[in-house]
């Protein structure tokens, strides 16, 4: 297995977390995955398929993630291939040769097309040494991006009683990880969890106030660099695209709402183009191996802490350094109730479990303290302070809020507890609206009480007072704002509050973290000869028709700058480089190297 590793992959050791479950799966044993993005989940299962004789399934859940698969692993001259509807009928004969030959070493199949039909009556007259399952947290119906498709996947032990079974996830909670074991595995696993940090990606929350002006600003620091911003709307992401768009950003727009053909060409460009941001609804990221997105930015708070955490996590996935910038305020916190109250589930169960996610992940974003601990804290994972998120590096006392929260309260019980937050922040600070006037809340005596702040400051304190339990938001349209029994607590000196300043960026702050390219530590003419690098690349990659990435990654180019290989043989030490690449693109890089 380090042979092929190494002449196949071009790698000259395995990575933490990969080589005991491809031992266990060579000796039969089923394993269960649990591995952050980018830290090779794939080589699990390829290795294993590429030993001795015999055809190996991977079950994916989108025709593009596979494509994309097979493209990088027919470039390293192993034979894969994936029966879906977009083959021809040529094509599908020639894949059906190529199963019954032994000469296809992977059929990538999506959970519909495994279970259509008589194919798995038709796979079980083939030798099948393993089945793989991707993106397994899609099984569990306790997971945000349950599929009922991939439910189906629980009676392949049924079928194929001796074939060891791979699930692998980059995202399960504890409970997502236990229903997996059960339904898919009966308790017959073993199970690895190699963390869930990503050290390499900055985390970052920002209240939300302009959100176009905001992004703007935001992607002034990320010149000439791949990011994906996350909106809530299909209306959003093309309001997004086109202000980016306008203020001198290249940015595309992706929703379900598209015309297939353009959505399709849209992917398509972001994936094999440079310097690129999708603006996007959740239903683009799934799939999405572009190894060099530099930033996530979230226009909206996300479902739950998992939905979360996979959205940011298709940044830096190559290792470098990454951004996740998240914009939050508390109309996010009611649509995101209203959605779940909404929601298609009539089960009371499943309903809490969204309430309990989305409440954790609104602690995440009113934290004090380090993100990153309480980002992996709901993983059951747990590191020291990161120094790489904004709660580390721009650090907020808890102030002593007891007074303000009953401020708030008191105009909140004085309106009559069905205003929302804007009126109950324009009778604190003393504003002269026509709403005001209207029903004369001028002559209440909290009118004007809470002076001493702004209304940012005020619509921090009231985020911080529903987020910690003190204040219920009014899930309807209106979302207006009522006390709860914990808030009447407090308002009778019953209880305290203390709540952590808002974070409001300076400009000059903003710009001190603007974000240096990983190539900077190269000296000039490294730099010229990685820019050549890359064109090359690009270059070959067009006439491929495949992403640049799968010809070489960054990590690859950087590599062949900093030892200047002069020979096929030198070339091979590269990372990342095996016999197949040398083959196809050892001569043309050297070249280029040594010119």
């Amino acid at each position: 297995m380090h042979t092929i590793l190494k002449n196949t992959f071009g790698y000259d050791a395995f990575r933490a977390g990969q080589e005991e479950p491809i031992q266990c799966l060579l000796q039969g044993q089923n394993v269960f995955c649990v591995m952050p993005t980018g830290a090779g989940k794939s080589i699990i299962y390829q290795i294993p398929a590429l030993m001795g004789e015999g055809l190996s399934i991977v079950i994916s859940p989108l025709i593009a993630l596979m494509q994309d698969q097979i493209s990088a692993l027919q470039m390293l001259g192993v034979n894969a291939a994936t029966l879906n509807s977009t083959n021809s009928d040529d094509e599908r004969q020639e894949i059906w040769d190529g199963i019954k030959n032994g000469a296809v070493r992977l059929l990538y199949l999506s959970p519909e097309k495994l279970m259509m039909g008589n194919m798995l009556e038709i796979l079980k007259h083939y030798p099948i040494k393993l089945i793989a399952i991707d993106e397994a947290h899609c099984i569990s119906q306790w997971g945000p991006s349950f599929r009922p498709e991939y439910e189906m996947l629980m009676g392949l032990k049924q079928h194929f009683p001796n074939v060891p079974i791979a699930a692998l996830t980059a995202s399960a909670d504890e409970a997502t990880r236990n229903d997996i074991i059960a339904k898919l595995f009966k308790g017959d696993v073993n199970t690895f969890i190699s963390g869930f940090d990503r050290p390499n990606i900055s985390l970052n929350v920002e209240p939300k106030a302009n959100w176009k002006q905001q992004l703007i600003d935001y992607v002034h620091q990320k010149q000439n660099q791949s990011g994906i911003v996350y909106c809530l709307s299909r209306k959003k992401t093309e309001a997004a695209a086109a202000a980016l768009n306008q203020a001198g950003f290249p940015a595309l727009a992706y929703h379900a709402g598209m015309d297939k053909d353009v959505r399709a060409r849209n992917q398509t460009r972001f994936v094999k183009e440079d310097n690129l941001i999708m603006c996007a609804t959740i239903a683009f990221g799934m799939g999405i191996d572009k190894p060099d997105v530099r930033f996530v930015f979230h226009t909206d708070l996300p479902s739950s802490m998992e939905t979360y955490y996979q959205e940011f996590g298709r940044g830096g996935r190559d290792g470098d350094p990454a951004d996740a910038y998240m914009l939050y305020g508390l109309d996010d916190i009611r649509m995101r109730r209203m959605f779940i109250a909404q929601g298609r589930t009539s089960d009371a169960e499943q309903k809490r479990r969204e309430y309990q996610r989305l409440d954790t992940l609104i602690a995440y974003c009113e934290t004090p303290n380090c993100r990153r601990q309480s980002l992996l804290a709901y993983f059951s994972d747990s590191c020291e302070p990161c120094n790489n998120c904004d709660a580390c590096n721009n650090p907020s006392e808890t102030q002593e809020g007891t007074r303000e929260g009953q401020m708030a309260l008191s105009a909140i019980l004085r309106t009559g507890q069905k205003f929302g937050q804007t009126h109950i922040i324009d009778v604190l600070v003393g504003a002269n609206t026509a709403r005001i006037r209207q029903f004369a809340h001028e002559e209440l005596p909290t009118w004007g009480v809470g002076k001493a702040h702004s209304k940012p400051q005020w619509r921090s304190i009231i985020r911080q007072l529903v987020s910690a339990g003190f204040i219920h938001l009014d899930t309807s349209e209106f979302g207006g704002l009522s006390m709860t029994a914990k808030g009447k607590a407090l308002l009778k000196g019953e209880n305290n509050f203390s709540y952590h300043p808002t974070r409001l960026k300076a400009k000059s702050e903003n710009k001190s973290r603007k974000q240096l390219s990983p190539e900077t530590d190269l000296e000039p003419h490294q730099l010229d000869v990685f820019e050549r690098l890359k064109s090359l690349r690009n270059t070959l990659a067009r006439q491929s028709n495949v992403p640049a990435y799968i010809i070489f990654n960054n990590k690859s180019l950087r590599d062949m700058v900093e030892k200047t290989p002069q020979t096929l043989e030198d070339f091979a030490d590269v990372h990342g480089v095996g016999q197949a690449k040398i083959k196809k693109f050892g001569e043309i890089f050297l070249k280029e190297i040594n010119t």
